[in-house]
């Protein structure tokens, strides 16, 4: 079984971008990981993703940025390529 996991930053507008895609679309099975919760999991983040910023989803052990790339991987594989937008911002990722 794939293992999801989702690092984000409360404060950063790209990661409040795919988590309200995940709540509007009731998606379910993804971890969500904050990176200023615990030093650990900002270290995690750059050591295994190989970059400093968020957005980032983990399938399995392999790191995916930009909101844009994350959100269209969930509505092909999550929703059949459907799915209810997310707000537009404008850019995909933060710096941490």
């Amino acid at each position: 079984m794939t293992q999801y996991r989702l690092f984000y930053k409360e404060t950063c507008p790209f990661c409040k971008k795919v988590r309200s895609f995940i709540e509007k679309n009731h998606i379910e099975g993804i971890e969500e990981v904050d990176i200023k919760a615990d030093p650990a999991n900002e270290d995690y983040l750059i050591e295994k993703g190989g970059q400093d910023m968020v957005p980032c989803l983990f399938i399995d052990d392999q790191a995916m940025y930009e909101s844009e790339d994350i959100i269209q991987y969930l509505r092909d594989h999550f929703l059949d390529g459907q799915g209810e937008d997310a707000d537009d911002l404008g850019g995909n990722t933060c710096p941490l």
